[in-house]
């Protein structure tokens, strides 16, 4: 029988100022009240899963998150640095209508080619992928047939839920995140990947 790793997705719950879109990216903004609600809720979700191990993001938004659910679990999270946000470079902490004011043939670049543009200091998709994807290669090889948790953000997850389905980075904004969303990735051993939950 083919063996499986199960991956547990989650986006950080809601974010302080979350009614005012924004870019955070690396900044290192704080939850909501209503975002630790979220990952309050979340953990009825898990009840005898039985993961094994956590990985998070280093942003508080993550971080607290990971912390809400591992203690529940009984098990520590592991930083990882690598899972963060896109960098999104000199618009990041910035308002849409800001970055629209100030940078408007930047951001149209932007909507133009989703994938290879970067923001002045920041990242395009191709090196989130390029950060993101060798750390969800390092949990498959150091967690064989276990249930694992991640919890991540909204672009990061959807490069990693592109992936699982072989769609082009392009297709980012073709999958919702919402905070505190639940995604459930199983990867086989003979290189099979199948999505069994998503923006759940």
């Amino acid at each position: 029988m083919t063996g499986k790793t199960r991956i547990h997705l989650i986006r950080h719950g809601e974010v302080a100022g979350a009614g005012t879109p924004r870019y955070n990216g690396h900044a290192d903004v704080s939850l909501s009240e209503r975002g630790i609600e979220q990952y309050q809720a979340l953990k009825s979700r898990f009840e005898g899963v039985g993961i094994t191990a956590c990985y998070s993001s280093d942003l508080t938004r993550c971080r607290v998150g990971a912390d809400i659910l591992c203690s529940h679990l009984g098990i520590e999270p592991v930083l990882e640095p690598a899972l963060r946000e896109l960098n999104i470079g000199v618009w990041e902490g910035m308002t849409w209508d800001e970055i629209q004011c100030q940078w408007p043939q930047e951001w149209e670049a932007r909507l133009a080619d989703i994938v290879n543009y970067r923001v002045p200091r920041g990242e395009n998709l191709l090196d989130l992928e390029n950060r993101i994807m060798p750390v969800i290669e390092r949990i498959l090889q150091t967690h064989p047939d276990e249930e694992v948790l991640l919890v991540a953000h909204g672009g990061a997850n959807r490069v990693i839920l592109l992936n699982a389905i072989g769609a082009p980075l392009s297709a980012l904004f073709n999958i919702e995140q919402n905070y505190c969303s639940y995604n459930i990735i199983d990867y086989y051993s003979d290189g099979n990947r199948v999505v069994r939950l998503l923006n759940g």
